[in-house]
């Protein structure tokens, strides 16, 4: 006799923040956690006319292989972007992180991209304002 039942996880990434989600079959490579974080990303590939140059949004989920985001901008898919999460866990319990990453567009439907990541990597606060000082200095020469 087959049984179906769901099974809840309760993820905590920091005190205020906390959610539950059934397990299920994963039909991707690698599981895709609900989460709502600011984004920021830029277009690293050649522009469209009418296409944003770089934007703000919401995650919506992701995975070590993607990310879903709502944005107002439009994003044509098989552009490259880089984009910036901030991240609900701290470095040692001191230092916030952002996640960096690179990937491709892989859709954008009703107000909603598919980011594939293609890189990524977790930065820490005084590493990203010392790339931002650099790169004033580089606008500003």
């Amino acid at each position: 006799m087959l049984h179906s039942w769901t099974v809840e996880k309760e993820l905590s990434l920091s005190p205020e923040m906390s959610f539950s989600f059934p397990e299920e079959k994963e039909r991707r490579g690698s599981g895709r956690f609900p989460i709502a974080r600011e984004v920021r990303f830029r277009i690293l590939s050649k522009r469209s006319a009418g296409e944003a140059e770089e934007g703000t949004g919401t995650t919506i989920n992701i995975s070590s292989n993607g990310v879903l985001f709502s944005t107002d901008q439009v994003l044509i898919p098989g552009r490259r972007l880089e984009i910036s999460i901030s991240w609900p866990a701290e470095l040692d319990n001191k230092c916030q992180l952002k996640l960096v990453a690179r990937g491709r567009v892989a859709r954008l439907e009703q107000g909603r991209a598919a980011v594939e990541i293609q890189q990524y990597e977790f930065r820490t606060a005084g590493f990203l304002r010392v790339a931002e000082s650099q790169l004033s200095q580089r606008v500003t020469a």
